[in-house]
């Protein structure tokens, strides 16, 4: 049987334990099935994650609060139910707003 996920659940779940985290964030990977990633990511606001480097391909759907994704061609902010895909370039996220996202990624 395949395993359903209740995102609103998670979001919950892990902004409650980033509220608790001394970074101020926590993660969960949902699914590993390569190329394919997911994982529900939790930041308090004011926290972030550093610049990093983007894979094959991703988006960033926000699931809760206000999030700021930051990178060279400019930024963006997402608010709860918009979805973005992410640019083919080093980028960064910051919250805004308590917020929790999904991030879906493509690896190779």
């Amino acid at each position: 049987m395949t395993t359903t996920y209740d995102l609103q659940l998670l979001a919950d779940e892990h902004l409650a334990r980033a509220e608790g985290s001394a970074h101020g964030r926590s993660a969960h990977l949902l699914l590993s099935e390569p190329p394919l990633r997911q994982s529900v990511i939790a930041l308090t606001a004011g926290n972030a994650l550093d610049e990093h480097s983007r894979p094959v391909a991703a988006t960033l759907q926000v699931l809760r609060g206000t999030v700021r994704l930051t990178a060279a061609a400019g930024d963006v902010t997402l608010v709860a139910g918009q979805l973005l895909p992410i640019p083919p370039e080093r980028h960064g996220l910051t919250a805004v707003t308590d917020a929790a996202v999904l991030l879906t990624a493509v690896t190779s």
